[in-house]
């Protein structure tokens, strides 16, 4: 789509809607409906504006942008959990206006960028020719693609690892009885935010530098090392220092994941078809979590889930460490 502004316009307004379905008719048909749109909206919202971004700075500048965006993304996180989280331990039925009153400033800040400013061919990964026409690669040379499939499946893994992570640590709290389950997990939630938005801008310079194969390990190790302190640990604040370690995954993963698969599909002008391909493999393995964590959880229990979390996380580090070579192309000096 040329369009890519609308198009996030159009997600943004989805989402919207259906929060309002939430609170304003909370039938079960509806509610299932406006799940339905929010998941078609997560396919949508976050590779367009990447796109968005590669068409505006180019491939060698992705990078540091995306990590202030990352910033950006990171400080509005912690707003919005925060207020969130103040409204419902209030017990006040105006949470779920928060999150569509949000549209109007998004909406806003879209009408500040032009259209122009968002290179078609750039923002496709895409080479021009010579005739001003893009050359674009066929669909399947990104299922031979070695280095897409292999970040692919260490995301897989990651997902299969990490979506169970807050959930189940939230259910132990709750099931518990512990009152402050609600601000704890905002506290779980915004902490580490709150540094993602510090460190997301030095990773997407760093990344730009020097590489991104050594801070993907980084990010990916953190999985693991959560994991099992949370399996050990039951003191609130000692889970909010454990939870710090998601400071390294959010900020790595969230700026790098698109920076990697621009770096792998360059030239392939197919760079937008390669992050819905890869969102469908992460949505995959983040469906997967839930439903392997809980029969673990309900048949060994509650700490041997975490190990579970762990072992999956341990193994995507592995296949990225023996797998997956460096991404970044040495620039011509």
């Amino acid at each position: 789509m040329r369009a890519k502004r609308l198009l996030v316009a159009t997600g943004v307004v989805t989402v919207a809607l259906s929060v309002l379905i939430f609170r304003l008719w909370p039938s079960f048909l509806l509610v299932a409906f406006a799940q339905v749109l929010q998941g078609i909206t997560g396919g949508v919202l976050g590779p367009a504006v990447v796109a968005i971004t590669l068409g505006l700075v180019g491939h060698a500048r992705l990078s540091e942008q995306l990590g202030r965006n990352q910033r950006f993304a990171a400080a509005g996180a912690v707003a919005v959990t925060l207020t969130m989280a103040l409204i419902a331990y209030s017990e006040s039925p105006w949470a779920m206006f928060v999150p569509a009153g949000l549209t109007i400033p998004v909406l806003i800040s879209l009408n500040q960028i032009r259209a122009e400013e968002i290179d078609f061919e750039r923002a496709s990964g895409a080479e021009p020719a010579d005739a001003g026409r893009a050359q674009r690669a066929s669909y399947a040379v990104l299922l031979k693609n070695r280095r897409l499939l292999i970040f692919a499946a260490c995301a897989a893994l990651f997902q299969v690892g990490n979506a169970s992570m807050m959930p189940l640590l939230g259910a132990g709290l709750a099931y518990e009885g512990k009152r402050q389950a609600a601000p704890l997990i905002a506290a779980l939630i915004i902490a580490p935010q709150l540094l993602v938005g510090l460190l997301a801008p030095w990773v997407g310079r760093s990344a730009g530098k020097h590489g991104r194969k050594a801070l993907l390990l980084v990010g990916f190790a953190a999985l693991p090392i959560r994991a099992v302190l949370f399996a050990l640990i039951s003191n609130p604040f000692a889970l909010i220092l454990t939870q710090l370690l998601d400071v390294a995954t959010g900020a790595v993963l969230g700026v790098l994941t698109p920076v990697v698969i621009a770096d792998v599909t360059k030239g392939t002008g197919r760079f937008n078809l390669a992050q819905g391909m890869f969102g469908t493999v992460m949505g995959v393995g983040a469906s997967l979590s839930p439903t392997l964590t809980g029969l673990i959880v309900d048949q060994f229990g509650r700490s041997a889930g975490f190990a579970s979390l762990a072992v999956e996380g341990l193994v995507a580090v592995a296949v990225l460490a023996l797998f997956l070579p460096e991404t970044k192309e040495e620039l011509p000096t």
